[in-house]
């Protein structure tokens, strides 16, 4: 393959774009890193690190540092907000296929913290922050990506450019690349507080996905704070529910105390599932939310960006190099797209559905049948592999 610059462009710079960015330049190969942000966006949407996804980037350093940073979770319950607690897996049921039989509650900004100071220490690669994306274009033979900075336009160019610019990617749009799928007509509330939930809750662990036809919620620990996911209902405007007295209200309906919550994290955001058409088109690739965005029940949207942030630059380090021709890139999408659909998209889907379902009837069926799921080791066992990500990523190929 022709390459005029020896370089490639990276669109993004967040956990996506920066994990592509460090794969590559570890691999030998120049990259600019092109990042809209002034600095790190800490973002707390996003914490839930799979097994899996450890066990790829323990090569690189990666797996060490968010571990170093995170809080290890081998227990995950469902939950029912009349009935408490339905049945608790324990990931050490996977010992035997990863070397990191839990979850690890690690939020994306600090692995991108760990990230570019590393990245930095490499030579031949552009970490280039407050460069706002305006136009990207693509040829036979080489990218080009027009960014806004403080100083002015500037023009970058490359041999390819890697797309990890978020949902609403400019990459992909400007690429013509089609987005379907659907929004939900409700937004998620993401509030953080430090209360000290196992110390008040009876039985609950680090990771609590709890049902209700009204008002479900998921409650998972991190390393500083406890975070609760909660829907917003469509009628309820997001500028009322990010005020005081609505969070107040959604933490004491989760566990009531005399005093208020110390909020220190709250945010807002519209959920959709929706996965892009084609994952290339020539020298462009689109990975992670660019290629795919999912509601955050089971904690999959991000690792699967992380996934293919790996797929995509082994098969471009093995292109560079001439270790393969390249029809290797050509391998990218039919690795990844089917199981963001599959996979990444259905699995949280259902998941949301288990946990708002009203009819009584359909209640009581899902309860039971988490409940036979916990009394079978090889139910549980299948279960774990799937919500672990481990099965999706052995069937892609991409773990044996």
């Amino acid at each position: 393959m022709i390459r005029k610059h020896d370089r490639v462009l990276i669109v993004g710079g967040g956990p996506v774009g920066s994990v592509a960015g460090f794969l590559l330049a570890r691999a030998g190969i120049p990259v600019t890193i092109l990042e809209r942000a002034d600095d790190i966006v800490l973002d707390y949407r996003a914490s839930t690190i799979q097994p899996p996804t450890l066990d790829l980037l323990e090569e690189c350093g990666a797996a060490q540092a968010m571990v170093d940073m995170g809080l290890i979770c081998p227990l995950m319950q469902y939950r029912d907000r009349q009935q408490g607690k339905i049945v608790e897996f324990d990931m050490g049921a996977l010992r035997n296929d990863t070397r990191h039989p839990y979850r690890l509650q690690c939020e994306q900004f600090k692995l991108v913290g760990w990230l570019y100071p590393e990245l930095r220490k490499i030579p031949g690669v552009e970490l280039l922050l407050g460069h706002d994306v305006t136009e990207v274009t693509v040829t036979d033979d080489e990218v080009t990506v027009e960014a806004m900075t403080k100083a002015g336009p500037k023009t970058f160019k490359g041999d390819f450019v890697i797309a990890g610019d978020g949902g609403r990617s400019l990459t992909r749009k400007a690429m013509g690349i089609e987005f379907g799928g659907y929004t939900y007509p409700e937004h998620f509330l993401v509030a953080g507080t430090r209360y000290d939930f196992k110390a008040h809750m009876d039985d609950i662990c680090s990771v609590n996905y709890t049902a209700d036809p009204d008002a479900w919620y998921v409650l998972l620990e991190i390393p500083d704070m406890w975070r609760i996911v909660a829907p917003v209902d469509p009628a309820v405007e997001p500028d009322e529910a990010m005020q005081e007295s609505y969070l107040q209200n959604c933490l004491q309906n989760l566990q009531p105390r005399p005093e208020p919550y110390e909020i220190v994290v709250k945010a807002i955001y519209r959920v959709s599932q929706r996965v892009a058409d084609r994952y290339r088109q020539g020298r462009a690739f689109l990975a992670g939310d660019a290629a795919h965005i999912n509601n955050p029940l089971g904690g999959l949207g991000l690792n699967g960006g992380v996934h293919d942030a790996v797929s995509l630059t082994n098969r471009l380090a093995r292109v560079w190099h001439g270790a393969a021709s390249e029809s290797e890139l050509d391998g990218y999408e039919p690795q990844r797209r089917p199981e963001a659909v599959s996979a990444i998209l259905s699995q949280t889907a259902r998941n949301k559905k288990l946990l708002e379902e009203r009819d009584p009837t359909v209640r009581a069926r899902n309860l039971d049948e988490w409940r036979r799921l916990g009394a079978s080791p090889e139910a549980t066992y299948k279960h774990l592999l799937e919500t672990s990500m481990i099965a999706s990523l052995r069937r892609s190929g991409m773990l044996r």
